[in-house]
């Protein structure tokens, strides 16, 4: 994708609408949605398992929006279920790209449950044998295997004990622009329906394709691997309001239809 908005090429612009439709198809998909997060579970990963009806963890999930760090911002309906998120917990994973796993995958209300990675597979099988099953048959399923799973190693929420301080992160790595855009999708997404959030953040992402720090986030992070990105701006002081409307600004018959 760096290649192609270099180079002007349509990628740039296909691959998010693509990926945002099909994100709004999983949201607003009829038939019930099981999602297995059992394992890295990042980015483009979220948007396919955190819109539908029922996410399943295990202890070894990791899961994290990690955009801020490459010039980004947490996409794929990050602006949707971010700000929906219990306190500000959202806001400090879209900013920080703090990684949760296990169980703290679900206390956090990012999965809908937890189930031991080697029961899965018997879940999985439990599921598909069912005839016709409602919403309610299958949460009757994944409760049940929710409740066996050992609770052995339960320990309390990883942030528990941060959460009056969670306002206050430390973000001198992240790219003080996508700290910004970030700040904006999450307030204005939590009045936002999943397709008015995924129509922002098209926006956005275009806005990303046209600017420095995403190419440079991508090379310090992915490519070279020396993990010391030079943001343009550098600051947030230099990241103006005027720059991020223009960000947010419509396509006109650009934007993302859903």
């Amino acid at each position: 994708i760096t290649d192609a908005g270099k180079a002007g090429d349509r990628l740039a612009q296909d691959f998010f609408r693509e990926e945002y439709i099909l994100n709004n198809a999983i949201g607003i998909c009829k038939k019930p949605f099981v999602a297995f997060i059992d394992g890295i579970t990042m980015g483009g990963g979220v948007g396919l398992s955190v819109h539908g009806g029922f996410r399943v963890a295990s202890e070894k999930t990791i899961f994290a929006m990690p955009e801020t760090a490459i010039g980004l911002f947490p996409d794929v309906g990050g602006g949707y279920f971010l700000p929906r998120l219990p306190g500000k917990i959202g806001l400090f994973i879209a900013l920080t790209g703090f990684r949760l796993k296990g169980r703290d995958v679900q206390k956090a209300g990012i999965a809908t449950h937890f189930v031991d990675s080697e029961k899965i597979q018997f879940l999985e099988r439990d599921l598909l044998a069912m005839k016709c099953p409602s919403k309610e048959d299958i949460a009757d399923v994944l409760d049940a295997y929710h409740i066996k799973s050992d609770t052995a190693q339960d320990k309390p929420f990883v942030l528990a004990e941060h959460l009056d301080k969670i306002n206050r992160p430390i973000l001198s790595k992240m790219s003080p622009t996508s700290i910004k855009i970030t700040f904006r999708q999450l307030k204005e997404g939590s009045s936002l329906t999943l397709q008015e959030a995924l129509r922002m953040e098209y926006r956005l992402s275009q806005a990303c394709m046209k600017g420095h720090d995403f190419y440079e986030g991508v090379r310090a992070v992915l490519i070279d691997k020396d993990q010391n990105p030079k943001w343009k701006p550098s600051s947030l002081e230099e990241v103006t309001n005027e720059y991020l409307d223009i960000c947010f600004a419509s396509l006109g018959s650009n934007d993302l239809k859903l």
